[in-house]
C-alpha cells in the first residue's frame, strides 16, 4: 500500500488517548485512540481499538477499527474484517474484508471521470432494443 517515500509512521494516537479538534499530518498517522474532529494525513491506518468521529481526506486509508463520517481517498480504501463505518467513501479503490460494516454510501470514480457524469444520470448497462 504505500510507496517508497510513505514507509515511515511519523504520528501515533495511542489506545487510551482522546485527541479533540482538527489534526493534519504530513506522512502516515496510526489511530488506536480517539480523534473526534477532521483529520488530514498522506495515510491513514486505524487499529482496531482506534475511532474517527469526522472526516477524513488522504491518499489511502486502512481502517481496523471505527468511523463515523466521511471519507475521501485519492487512492485506496480498505475497511478490514472488524472494521464499523458510517459514512460515504470516495476513492477509486475500495477493499472490503469478510466481517466489515459498512453503513453509507461509496463512490469509485476519479475526478476525471466524474467531470464527465452529471449527478443523477444513470447509465444502462444492458443493451435495448429500439424498433420493434
Amino acid at each position: 500500500m504505500f510507496g517508497k517515500a510513505s514507509r515511515k509512521l511519523e504520528t501515533i494516537v495511542g489506545d487510551g488517548t482522546r485527541i479533540a479538534g482538527k489534526v493534519s499530518v504530513k506522512g502516515t498517522i496510526r489511530v488506536d485512540g480517539i480523534v473526534e474532529g477532521d483529520v488530514q494525513a498522506d495515510w491513514v491506518i486505524i487499529g482496531e481499538t482506534g475511532k474517527i468521529l469526522g472526516n477524513t481526506r488522504t491518499r489511502g486509508m486502512v481502517v481496523g477499527g471505527a468511523v463515523e463520517g466521511n471519507i475521501e481517498a485519492t487512492e485506496t480504501v480498505e475497511l478490514r474484517e472488524k472494521a464499523t463505518m458510517v459514512g460515504e467513501i470516495r476513492t477509486p479503490k475500495l477493499g472490503v474484508s469478510e466481517g466489515a460494516v459498512f453503513d453509507g454510501r461509496a463512490r469509485m470514480k476519479s475526478d476525471a471521470e466524474s467531470a464527465g457524469i452529471q449527478e443523477g444520470n444513470v447509465r444502462s448497462l444492458i443493451p435495448t432494443k429500439t424498433g420493434g
